[in-house]
């Protein structure tokens, strides 16, 4: 099982033009089962590069094959046309649940601009069994809210892993209940937004309580010993200062045996993050 996350940046290049298609063509290459990227956006004319189209529906429609779960935790509407900024999961396996949760966005009057932060989850149907795959793109700007989006995070991980402990099949209640099994065992992934030296890196790794399965850091348990790619900072983009980690795989403690790799492909330019790429052994 072969997952990527990606932060697109809009599609926009480090020449400041928008190759949506450039994008495609990494993935393709890639050839994912499950595809997550960050910073889609639809409508927005007035980001670098002009983003007017609708990346949701270009992403969705030239990747055939796999099914899409959007997410826009940003949509402002100017003369009645939604202009969306968000996340997509695409996915070759059976989708058999999907949330969208907004995650926090307390005031802070140090940064009183920014935008809300979302997550998607779904419930996928992977030949290890099932398991949630969720994609989130954390605050950058302002660190109360991203240790508030932090502890969310946790706080639905270990929602996850107390029902999956009690669930029972109720077929006698209507449809709408019947949701079916939603595992603990989960792959987090995105922008997070924190480094690894960070509190917030901390924070999320912290023992979990109340029996939820522990997240672990992908990239640490199949390369305890090297030194981490970096997943920004890369080709010569303003921003970050230097090269450092802001994405990453985060998966449950059950999973971390069938790790059989994680890289991050540094080669394209397409976007001011590197795509990173997860190996699960079935």
């Amino acid at each position: 099982m072969r997952v990527v996350s990606w932060n697109i940046h809009w599609g926009c290049g480090k020449d400041g033009r928008i190759r949506i298609h450039a994008i495609i063509d990494v993935l393709r290459k890639l050839n994912p089962d499950v595809i997550c990227l960050q910073e889609v956006a639809a409508n927005h004319p007035e980001l670098e590069g002009s983003a007017s189209a609708s990346q949701f529906k270009q992403l969705g429609g030239a990747l055939g094959g796999y099914h899409m779960i959007e997410h826009a935790p940003s949509e402002i509407y100017r003369n009645n046309l939604p202009r969306q900024f968000g996340n997509i999961l695409l996915s070759k396996y059976r989708i058999t649940q999907a949330q969208r949760h907004m995650l926090p966005w307390p005031a802070a009057p140090e940064h009183p601009a920014g935008m809300p932060r979302g997550m998607i989850e779904t419930v996928l149907d992977a030949p290890g069994g099932k398991l949630r795959v969720l994609t989130t793109h954390l605050e950058y700007y302002s660190p109360p809210q991203r240790r508030a989006q932090v502890a969310r995070i946790r706080e639905l991980h270990a929602e996850a892993c107390a029902r999956a402990a009690i669930y029972q099949p109720e077929p006698e209640l209507d449809p709408p209940f019947q949701l079916g099994f939603r595992p603990g065992t989960a792959i987090y992934c995105g922008d997070f937004n924190f480094t690894p030296e960070s509190d917030d890196y901390r924070a999320l790794l912290a023992p979990p309580e109340g029996g939820a399965l522990a997240l672990v850091d992908a990239w640490k348990a199949r390369h305890s010993s090297m030194a981490r790619a970096p997943t920004a900072g890369l080709h010569g983009y303003p921003w970050p200062d230097r090269a450092d980690c802001y994405d990453y795989f985060f998966v449950t403690e059950d999973l971390a045996p069938r790790i059989a790799e994680v890289n991050v492909q540094s080669e394209t330019a397409a976007s001011d993050h590197q795509p990173v790429v997860l190996d699960l052994l079935s």
